[in-house]
Order: structure tokens, then C-alpha cells, then sequence
């Protein structure tokens, strides 16, 4: 139990701040960024709105714990389900910090491949979102000015001070998100922290690296795990050290830090079972046919 405790507390250690720059930037998306330009570039159908999620995501230094709220508040602007999903893969996969640290430990080879693969993966399953038939729940509903409704020529004079801004940014970020999705971040921290302490990871790695036994390892360590990007790729050049092949690794690279079981619980409340299924299904199976297509270049 004590270790427990202790993996938990050090989970909190690395969360804790990637969650409060999550809320603080989806704050000020739910309250600087009008809903008429998130419709315009992420509520359309198509390639485009896809790949500039995918684009964003790539460059935010932000987890897959910190990328949830935001990805949540664009949703609520009324961001399509493609974009989002494309978000919530290209965020946490990589980032510029993940990327020097890959081309430093693993090569040029393993940075480039990192690089595009996340943009294909995220564009992807974008698009796999854009076809699904998806009805939006929880969506609010829009308050209408009633002067505008009583003269459709009425000019507003009542936008908000900045001040008063930054208030509601802060309110929404740190209040309102943290009621919504915030139980299901607490479970998913303590069911990582759960499987960190009970199951016997090292003595798996030791044992199971070569061959598909590899691929289903890096599929399952990084679906219950909580990886970041950067910290992946010396998680994953340890274990080629050990035998694992490079395939199996960028499989590992790939899908480790898009999911943990905060990504699930919230997924699966906000957007329903089916829509997780699917985010889940692609996500493994493209990243399976990039660890493998790297696997070909690698030997």
C-alpha cells in the first residue's frame, strides 16, 4: 500500500501541472476564441479542419491529460468530431522537447518517422471521426441577445471587459471543467498508479520483447499505461537495449502517450461507447501498421 501511495503521489507530480496548463489554455479558448472562427475552421466537414487540428496538436507541449479540457471546450465551440479526435492524437503523441529528445537518444531515422507518423495517424482517424454518425450530447444551448431579438439591426455595446475575461476564462478552467471531467480523471490517476504498483512490468519486459509478443506488449503497456512523449523514448530505447525490435518501439512511441485511462473515462463520457471503440480500434491498429512499415525501413 505504501508504494501505491508513492506511485500515486508521483503521478500527481508529473499530472497535476500538464492538467492545470490543459485547463488554463482551454479556458481561454472557451473565452477569447469566438465560436464563429471554431465553426469556420473545426466545425466543417473534409480534410482541412483535420489536418489544421492535427497541425495544432503537434505543436502544443501539452499530455494527454492537459490536451482533455481543451479538446473538451473546442467541443462545446462546436468543433466537428474529426478534428477533435485528430487533436486528442497529435497533442500527447509528440512535441518539439519529445522530438530533440528522440533524434538525441534514437537517431534522425526514429525522430522523422515520429514526426510524420503522428500527422498520418492524427489525420486519419480525423477523418474516420468526420464519417461517423455522431449526435453531440451535452451540447449548451445558445442564449440569444433579446435585444437582437427584438430588432435584428440592434448593435451590441455590452462585450466584456478583459478583465472580466479573464475572470470567466479562470472560472471555466478551474471550476466548471474540474466538475465535469474531474471524477474521471481521479479514477484514471489511481487505476494507473494501480497497475504501475500491482503488475509486474519489469519482469514482463525481460521476459516478452522479440517477435509479435512485442507489438501486443507495446499495444497493451501503452493503452493502460500513462506515458509522456518525451519520457517514452528513453522508456523505449531501454527496452531495444533488452531485445525488443525497432518496430515494436515506435509502436510504443506512437501509442503510449496518446492514451490512459483518464483519455477513456472522458472519451467514453463525453462522446459515448461507440465513439470510444472506434478512437481506441484505429488508434492501435494504424499505429501497428506504422511500427511494423518502420520495422521494413529499420532492417
Amino acid at each position: 500500500m505504501d508504494n501505491f501511495i508513492h506511485v500515486f503521489i508521483h503521478y500527481l507530480y508529473e499530472i497535476l501541472p500538464a492538467l492545470a496548463v490543459g485547463f488554463f489554455i482551454s479556458g481561454l479558448v472557451h473565452e477569447m476564441i469566438p465560436e464563429d472562427k471554431v465553426l469556420k475552421y473545426l466545425g466543417t466537414g473534409g480534410i482541412a479542419p483535420v489536418f489544421y487540428s492535427t497541425l495544432i496538436g503537434t505543436l502544443l507541449p501539452v499530455c494527454c491529460w492537459g490536451s482533455l479540457p481543451i479538446a473538451v471546450s473546442f467541443y462545446k465551440k462546436g468543433a466537428r468530431l474529426g478534428p477533435i479526435l485528430a487533436f486528442l492524437v497529435a497533442t500527447p503523441a509528440t512535441s518539439i522537447s519529445a522530438l530533440l529528445v528522440a533524434y538525441s537518444v534514437l537517431g534522425i531515422k526514429f525522430a522523422v518517422y515520429i514526426f510524420f507518423a503522428v500527422i498520418m495517424m492524427g489525420v486519419t482517424i480525423g477523418l474516420i471521426g468526420n464519417r461517423m454518425k455522431y449526435v453531440p450530447k451535452n451540447t449548451p444551448e445558445k442564449i440569444a441577445c433579446p435585444h437582437c431579438q427584438a430588432n435584428p439591426e440592434h448593435i451590441h455595446t455590452h462585450e466584456k471587459k478583459f478583465r472580466d475575461k479573464i475572470v470567466s476564462a479562470m472560472k471555466y478552467a478551474y471550476v466548471e471543467l474540474p466538475k465535469e471531467i474531474g471524477l474521471e480523471l481521479t479514477i484514471g490517476i489511481l487505476l494507473a498508479a494501480g497497475v504501475a504498483t500491482f503488475v509486474p512490468a519489469g519482469k514482463l519486459i525481460k521476459t516478452y520483447l522479440g517477435g509479435w509478443i512485442g507489438y501486443a506488449f507495446s499495444i497493451v503497456f501503452g493503452v493502460i499505461m500513462y506515458i509522456c512523449s518525451t519520457a517514452t523514448v528513453p522508456l523505449v530505447d531501454s527496452l531495444m537495449r533488452q531485445g525488443m525490435n525497432p518496430g515494436a518501439g515506435m509502436t510504443l512511441l506512437l501509442v503510449g502517450p496518446v492514451t490512459s485511462y483518464g483519455t477513456i473515462l472522458v472519451l467514453r463520457k463525453e462522446y459515448g461507447m461507440k465513439v470510444l471503440t472506434v478512437f481506441l480500434v484505429s488508434l492501435i491498429f494504424i499505429s501497428l501498421i506504422l511500427g511494423l512499415g518502420f520495422q521494413l525501413i529499420a532492417s
